[in-house]
């Protein structure tokens, strides 16, 4: 696994943010390391690094963008894709499905989808094949994006201020976190094998 904070002090605040945002509704984006990499960056922002306030910031605002570009290619691209059968992904019920998923779990998919990885690439993808209004997305969509990344940050800056050398745990904290965020998929998974039996 490559290092986050090599990787961070790379590309730098704005290859965070494009990250972010391609992670947050690109279809392409859904296996870049969003959780960590905004942890990795506020712990590094501990140190001085970046001004945490900005960091923040910009990162609420590319997650925030990311997800309209989502909704938006799924509400243009959707209906074209899935006005007839092309294979097992682009079918008419996929649709369906997805008006009935917001139907049954309401708008708050859209806050609880941003702590889930790849869930949170395709969330506003399928917001806008299902026709969720635009008004409820954009409310529900800023909400997600101010609590994500703030919360996520915050953790990793935080925890820079109160154990010193925490660099040096980098790579095991990160997969605690990519093992913390892919559990609820896990649970899920394990749930229906259970249900199916």
């Amino acid at each position: 696994m490559l290092d986050p904070i090599i990787i961070i002090k790379t590309v730098g605040l704005i290859g965070i943010c494009l990250i972010i945002f391609a992670e947050s509704g690109l279809f392409f984006g859904f296996f870049l390391p969003g959780d960590s990499l905004l942890f990795s960056a506020g712990l590094i922002a501990s140190s001085g690094f970046f001004d945490i306030n900005l960091l923040i910031f910009l990162c609420i605002v590319a997650a925030i963008l990311g997800d309209n570009v989502g909704y938006w290619t799924g509400k243009y691209m959707g209906p074209r894709l899935f006005q007839t059968d092309r294979g097992f992904f682009f079918k008419r019920k996929r649709i369906e499905q997805a008006e009935e998923f917001y139907k049954k779990h309401g708008v708050y998919t859209i806050i609880m989808a941003r702590f889930i990885p790849i869930i949170r690439t395709f969330a506003p993808i399928v917001a806008g094949i299902g026709n969720m209004k635009y008004r409820t997305f954009i409310k529900y969509n800023i909400i997600g994006g101010i609590v994500w990344v703030t919360s996520v940050v915050s953790m990793g800056y935080f925890l820079g201020k109160l154990i010193p050398n925490t660099d040096k745990y980098i790579l095991p904290i990160v997969i605690g976190i990519i093992a913390l965020s892919f559990l609820p998929i896990a649970s899920k998974y394990i749930l229906h094998l259970f249900k199916n039996k």
